[in-house]
């Protein structure tokens, strides 16, 4: 088999979301013809830990470890957090307002460690990548950020061996990430980080994203830049795997339940939807006998002042983080799956993969974010669910009332498994083929 090294910080028994696309192209690429060797770090900070997600490791694969060094301690005393405390992505603070020293420790993340925290580990990485590259003839290099050190240390190897194959992975954008702005950033540090972003664009044989809209601004970065080279862009969406459904019986939720799975910051607090349910609650007995917000995954404080301002505390259920198999369990349980697109100046491109993990479910999906953006021409293509905009409170509110009633999303089967794992690692494949 031909062999590709693939370059991924999070890696089991490493949890979230951060893991999984990876995870589940490496599970399927010996299918098609190539053998995968990952190279991860020996001792990195992970949010959370899944063993679950061991099962999905192919057997006998390659992986690669070297100790890695991170300021995460520094910025733990700094902010008077414990050793073992873990770091939570996205701003999230569970607890408490952030304060002066959170503050700061931003500022120093954003201005002095470029592209991440990670960069400590380009270097040493590329050493010791190069040498291991030469002696197993390795011909391709995959790169999957963020962290967007990663591409920094695929980079250092495509300059070192010009012969080699380079596919930067961008998961999530770089300078167009939602909290790009929440960093803080002086004027130098700004451009560093969109001169490293360009030079990765540039030097990468293909720019691989996981939607049509992040790939565009891309595409659009180098070619002011003065690209030329304007069909190494492609995308390949995320997508979910048909064996980690449960295909027992599941007992669905008594009550009426519209459940979220994962992370909700501030930025993707559904302010509408508080306003809609309340609204409901107000006026319908039945719904309010029959609601339950149910709340898996960490949780914004600003979130929950929010949900205690429109009285709406007693419908909530609220279930601290699950391993990836329970999380399936729960969404396949619930009666809504509800998708909240961060209200970001990028939103239109956001496209998380937990969205195709809910189609798999094959439970509606009720969705807020931009009606004109990539999630929306996915749900209206495969007819999973229904989306209205971050302040349409009319739709929103017939859209719930709709499945409250009993509309059941007949949702296009064929369509919907394109969006299959295995299918995707095919279309990988067959792009790696390509490249030889």
């Amino acid at each position: 088999m031909k062999k590709v090294l693939i370059l991924t910080y999070y890696w089991p028994p490493s949890g979230g979301a951060g893991v999984q696309r990876w995870l589940k192209f490496v599970k399927y690429m010996r299918d098609f013809g190539y053998e995968p060797v990952v190279y991860t770090a020996e001792n990195g900070e992970i949010p959370v830990v899944d063993e679950s997600l061991q099962k999905d490791v192919p057997n006998g694969i390659t992986i690669l470890k070297t100790p890695i060094w991170e300021p995460y301690g520094f910025y733990k005393k700094f902010i008077g957090r414990k050793k073992d405390d873990k770091i939570n992505a996205s701003f999230l603070s569970e607890n408490k307002k952030t304060g002066i020293t959170e503050k700061i420790s931003i500022w120093i993340r954003g201005n002095f460690f470029i592209p991440d925290a990670r960069k400590y580990w380009i270097k040493p990485s590329i050493n010791y990548l190069n040498e291991y590259i030469q002696k197993n003839k390795i011909d391709l290099v995959i790169s999957s950020g963020p962290p967007h050190s990663m591409h920094l240390i695929a980079l250092g190897l495509k300059k070192k061996l010009s012969s080699l194959k380079w596919i930067a992975d961008f998961r999530d954008p770089w300078t167009n990430i939602d909290f790009y702005e929440k960093l803080m950033l002086t004027g130098w540090a700004d451009k560093k980080h969109h001169k490293q972003e360009l030079s990765v664009l540039q030097h990468a044989d293909i720019v691989l994203s996981v939607g049509q809209t992040m790939s565009d601004e891309f595409l659009e970065m180098y070619k002011n830049g003065g690209g030329k080279e304007l069909d190494k862009f492609k995308v390949i969406t995320n997508g979910f795997d048909t064996e980690d459904l449960n295909t027992g019986i599941i007992q669905k939720d008594k009550k009426f339940s519209i459940a979220h799975i994962g992370t909700l910051v501030k930025d993707r607090n559904p302010q509408v939807l508080w306003k809609v349910l309340k609204k409901i609650v107000s006026k319908n007995a039945q719904f309010k006998d029959q609601l339950e917000i149910k709340l898996v995954g960490k949780i914004d404080i600003f979130v929950k002042e929010q949900i205690e301002e429109f009285g709406l505390s007693q419908f909530v259920n609220k279930i601290d983080y699950l391993p990836h198999n329970k999380v399936i369990e729960e969404q396949q349980r619930s009666k809504l799956l509800l998708l909240l697109v961060n209200n970001t100046k990028n939103a239109k491109g956001i496209l998380t993969g937990k969205f195709f993990e809910y189609m798999s479910a094959k439970v509606p999906v009720l969705a807020i974010g931009p009606t004109n953006g990539d999630l929306a021409k996915i749900i209206n293509h495969t007819n999973t669910g229904l989306i209205s905009d971050f302040t349409d409170e009319v739709n929103l509110e017939k859209n719930i009332l709709a499945y409250f009633n009993g509309k059941a999303s007949e949702a296009n089967e064929a369509k919907v498994n394109k969006y299959s794992r295995k299918e995707l690692t095919r279309e990988l494949c067959l792009l790696l083929d390509k490249l030889k």
